[in-house]
């Protein structure tokens, strides 16, 4: 009998499911987009009943028709919730990763936290991005929830937590380190819970769910057919693509794109908690091995250019963008595309973004291929970071996401970058993540085997001399120094 994976993408607005044959092909998938909302300046929220039927709604006709070996499942990562622990009711909606309600907590915080210990045991920094300070704003505001904590009567997860433990009835309880370690509570040295970091945010210990290996038998689940399916790998998203683009070395770096772009790069058995303005993130936990991660995440990719579409009317639509910009004639425009901040290496949330070099002789053109060289450029900026640390000079860097088919940007990021850029062949690089470790974990194939399958749609090399890059560069620097004098955060 054939053997079949699936893989399960639970994503901020959509979640997909794919069906991998024991080939490596993916045979089937379904997708469903998830509602999101904004009740409030600062506040995203999702539905929690709307994630777990989204997940029904990909997975049932999947697992009804094929005879599924093995599960995988990755999730957003910091976006969580709390529910009774009785009746298995939200009591709180899915508190996105975006949402900014943490930001008060973190502020207060500032002064009592010393950066560096926090850095060296989470890989964090102190930010609302994070589950802890979101959770204790929703504990201070919302005392009675905080009075069910402590009585034991409450549960938190992140979305496959949430999701399992409906799905299992109650039984699964679980979450994975990679999952784990986008918390703020969990220590990414000893891959446990921190009872240090839980007084610190005043987090009861009895809400958390078990961490189990990444890769390994977490139980049965039915999605949704009536068939209970064997679980056998869990992951936060980011992760589950560094592993779906086979990133297994260290030095290894893949860059999916999106709403924004988030690099990942793998540094092997330990943390590198000295890498100025990036993350320290757990990979994965495999039976016989963990893994680590670099993380470098932008805040503003595919959305920069979306906001050309939506909010300045540029463009027809996204996929419009490469041609405009092959067609610009106008070198001298410069686009920060801070939209929501400056994330890493720079961490400066407050600022904004602006655009330099405009004139009579400007066109709508000229402003799209800004957008998409602003984009490359803050993704240069961050792999430039990571190469500093890097336990092995990559040479190659893998993307994936939407904005990855623009030939512009690709080609480029090569430019600036002085290095192949590799568009992965598969769609679904996240979700296919989830359903390989899957297959590793359940022993129907090895990590040789997937690197060995991975296959780029498109390469692009780099065209331009030394000389323009600086030039480039140069530009760019004058550009983020003008940024911060406007903003008065320059040193």
């Amino acid at each position: 009998m054939s053997a079949y994976f699936l893989g399960i993408d639970q994503g901020t607005t959509q979640t997909t499911a794919i069906v991998v044959d024991e080939t490596g092909e993916v045979v089937d998938q379904r997708s469903t987009q998830v509602p999101i909302h904004f009740p409030a300046a600062g506040r995203v929220e999702q539905d929690p009943y709307a994630i777990l039927e989204s997940v029904r709604a990909v997975t049932a006709p999947l697992t009804a028709r094929y005879p599924i070996t093995a599960a995988g499942f990755d999730n957003q990562g910091e976006t969580f919730l709390l529910w009774d622990r009785q009746t298995g009711e939200p009591l709180t909606p899915a508190i996105v990763w975006q949402d900014k309600r943490g930001e008060v907590v973190c502020r207060e915080m500032a002064d009592q936290v010393d950066a560096d210990w926090l850095h060296r045991k989470t890989g964090l920094l102190l930010d609302s991005y994070f589950v802890a300070p979101k959770l204790r704003f929703v504990f201070q505001t919302r005392p009675e929830l905080r009075d069910l904590a402590r009585q034991g009567r409450l549960l938190l997860g992140t979305t496959e937590t949430w999701t399992l433990w409906q799905l299992s009835r109650g039984r699964l309880h679980v979450t994975d380190p990679s999952t784990a370690s986008r918390t703020l509570l969990y220590d990414i040295n000893t891959l446990a819970w921190d009872d240090d970091l839980l007084d610190l945010f005043d987090v009861p210990a009895n809400i958390l769910p078990d961490p189990v290996p990444s890769a390994g038998y977490v139980g049965d689940v039915d999605f949704g057919s009536g068939r209970a399916i064997p679980l056998y790998a869990l992951l936060v998203d980011q992760q589950a693509a560094l592993f779906g683009q086979a990133c297994f070395a260290p030095g290894d770096m893949k860059c999916t794109l999106g709403t924004g772009s988030f690099l990942l790069m793998n540094t092997g058995d330990r943390p590198y908690s000295d890498a100025a303005g990036l993350l320290s993130t757990v990979a994965w936990q495999l039976p016989d091995a963990r893994a680590y991660a670099l993380d470098g995440g932008v805040f503003v990719a595919g959305a920069a250019v979306q906001w050309l579409v939506e909010g300045l009317h540029l463009l027809p639509d996204v996929a419009a963008s490469a041609e405009a910009a092959f067609a610009s004639r106008h070198e001298g425009v410069v686009f920060v595309p801070a939209l929501a901040g400056l994330a890493a290496p720079h961490w400066q949330t407050d600022v904004r973004g602006a655009i330099f070099g405009l004139d009579r002789g400007v066109t709508a053109a000229d402003i799209v291929r800004a957008t998409l060289e602003g984009v490359a450029f803050r993704i240069a900026e961050v792999v430039h970071a990571m190469v500093q640390v890097a336990p092995q000079a990559p040479s190659v860097l893998k993307v994936d996401g939407g904005p990855s088919a623009n030939p512009y940007l690709m080609q480029f990021l090569a430019d600036l970058l002085d290095m192949t850029i590799q568009v992965a062949a598969a769609q679904e690089a996240t979700a296919l993540g989830a359903a390989n470790l899957a297959a590793y974990a359940a022993g129907h194939v090895d990590l040789d085997v997937l690197r060995a399958r991975w296959r780029p749609r498109a390469s692009y090399t780099p065209r331009i001399s030394s000389a323009r890059r600086e030039a480039l560069f140069e530009r760019w620097q004058r550009a983020l120094a003008g940024l911060r004098r406007f903003h008065g955060t320059a040193p």
